[in-house]
């Protein structure tokens, strides 16, 4: 990919390969698409997206907003009860599907190890593993903006690769990320070099010069509820305030993820970046899409309980006024369409349900059983079968397990059997058990939203419901289940009036009701809009 200009990368994009596998919630069809109803008349589309960011953040710290947050809802059709509405749910995952229209079983996006890690894709100027949309199925909204108008621009900005990656599709356009050494970087799916405008705002040193920077708390100690000194929280280290960065260069350039202050410079990268492209400036719309990872960071180490979490989002809400105060000297607000939402929602700290809620929690990895399943079948054939476990998803190459007369079904019933008589584990599927089961079965739903048919795996589980997936210490997301699952879905579009709705609503229906806004059409089945938010303007 690295030799293709950009028009070439724009046509691989728009010709990117249909998925495998239409799945059976409710679609449109192509025919039934209406692109001739009510639009807007936007110049730029922005996606906001907060990493593990729940609902009830909105609402725990509302009268703590002033900024972006506050405008959002307040100007925006509220949903807070949006559903990243498939199993496993990470990062990855959850990205590809904010503007796919289509579940991880079509993105075939399926988990971070099986995202956007590509060694044939090496980064350029850091050392990290590489990075692409190759494992990426199907297109996307910018896919469907391009169809319309061959001219769309896009920019797409995170600390994490899969976060400025996965939103936007296969598209080789202007996809930039945190390269882990103190600046920001592509890979070489996108380009042989950065361009010279992110050379410029990667030489004014942001991170360098937040050597030392102290984190104390932004409003008066009184504003916080929350208590600041459990010992669960970050491992059992600087767990209450003031938190500091390293010093040093090297520990600065990994610490600084765990900041507040990395939303900052991601806000201000994509602000550069929008002005240096002239994103906004014609008459149909470009797309800007900003990944915000802070918010995951905090939230796994000190959990969604802390008084680290509650002063990390009112530091974004005051970053993100900025932010869109900013934007709108380069493209008004009115003819801007907002949307914020997140890939995912995150538990409590299992040791806080313990100490506080005075309830049983805990945390449960299954890699001894899978170490050992392994071991006894590698040494009896000699071959390597491709064993992993990810969040209760166990994969192998099941064709290479049959061809040696193995039964694939009788093992994967045996390995069922072993899990599910554990005290952690609620249920287990085999593909014969998940295929059966009746659509009632809300687990095996999830689940099969977020399977390709074409995926080798011989289990997948589900622990109970005050268990979450880990060895270690701190929060974690991952599980079907309503805290990992719920996440905010707000949108303010020229024309339509602020509203809060209750009722439940999947993320995938936002690139589809974006795509109605600007009257472009899906290239393929996907999700319907939000009716409320399609329809004509009041």
């Amino acid at each position: 990919m690295a030799s293709f200009g950009h028009s070439a990368r724009r046509l691989l994009g728009a010709a990117a390969a249909l998925p495998i596998l239409l799945f059976s919630h409710p679609t449109i069809r192509l025919s039934d698409y209406r692109s001739d109803g009510p639009t807007v008349d936007p110049s730029l589309v922005v996606l906001l997206v907060v990493d593990q960011m729940r609902p009830d953040y909105l609402t725990r710290f509302d009268d703590d907003y002033e900024g972006g947050f506050r405008w959002l809802v307040d100007h925006g059709v509220v949903y807070l009860h949006a559903r990243q509405d498939h199993a496993l749910t990470q990062t990855a995952p959850g990205h590809s599907t904010l503007l796919s229209g289509r579940p991880p079983a079509s993105t075939g996006i399926i988990s971070n190890s099986r995202g956007v890690p590509d060694r044939l894709a090496p980064l350029i100027g850091s050392t990290r593993t590489g990075a692409s949309p190759r494992r990426y199925r199907g297109s996307s909204l910018f896919d469907w903006m391009l169809a319309k108008d061959p001219a769309t621009r896009v920019l797409s900005v995170s600390r994490k690769d899969r976060g400025a990656i996965l939103p936007v599709g296969r598209a080789g356009e202007d996809v930039y990320w945190y390269g882990y050494n103190g600046t920001f970087t592509t890979s070489t799916w996108y380009a042989d070099s950065l361009p010279d405008w992110l050379e410029a705002w990667n030489a004014r040193r942001g991170v360098a010069r937040l050597a030392g920077k102290r984190w104390d708390l932004l409003l008066p100690e009184s504003r916080y509820p929350e208590r600041d000194d459990y010992a669960f929280e970050n491992g059992g280290r600087s767990v209450t305030f003031p938190h500091a960065l390293p010093r040093d260069s090297a520990g600065l350039a990994g610490a600084i993820i765990d900041s507040p202050w990395m939303d900052s410079l991601v806000l201000d990268l994509a602000l550069e970046g929008m002005r240096q492209l002239q994103l906004g400036r014609r008459t149909l719309p470009d797309l800007l899409v900003v990944s915000l990872s802070a918010t995951d960071a905090i939230g796994h180490d000190y959990g969604p309980d802390s008084r680290e979490i509650h002063d990390q989002l009112v530091r974004l809400d005051r970053w993100l006024g900025r932010f869109l105060d900013s934007l709108s000297t380069v493209v008004p607000r009115e003819r801007t369409i907002f949307a914020l939402s997140s890939d995912h929602g995150t538990p409590s700290i299992p040791d806080y349900i313990r100490e506080v809620e005075q309830r049983q929690a805990g945390r449960y990895s299954d890699r001894t059983t899978v170490r050992r399943l392994r071991d006894e079948l590698e040494t009896r054939w000699r071959a390597t079968f491709e064993f992993t476990s990810e969040y209760g998803l166990l994969s192998a190459d099941v064709n290479a397990l049959a061809a040696r007369g193995i039964d694939v079904d009788s093992l994967s019933e045996a390995i069922a059997a072993e899990l599910v008589a554990l005290p952690e584990i609620k249920a287990a599927y085999t593909p014969r058990t998940l295929a059966a089961a009746p659509v009632s079965d809300r687990y095996a739903e999830l689940w099969r939203r977020h399977l390709p048919e074409d995926h080798g795996w011989l289990v997948v589980t589900v622990l109970e419901p005050t268990f979450i997936w880990s060895s270690g210490s701190g929060a974690n997301h991952g599980r079907p289940e309503d805290a990992d699952i719920e996440v905010p879905l707000v949108l303010v579009a020229p024309g339509h009036e602020p509203a809060r709705h209750q009722r439940p609503v999947r993320v995938t229906s936002l690139g589809p009701t974006l795509a109605a806004l600007i009257g472009a059409v899906p290239t393929e089945p996907v999700e319907s809009p939000l009716a409320e938010i399609a329809e004509a303007p009041k």
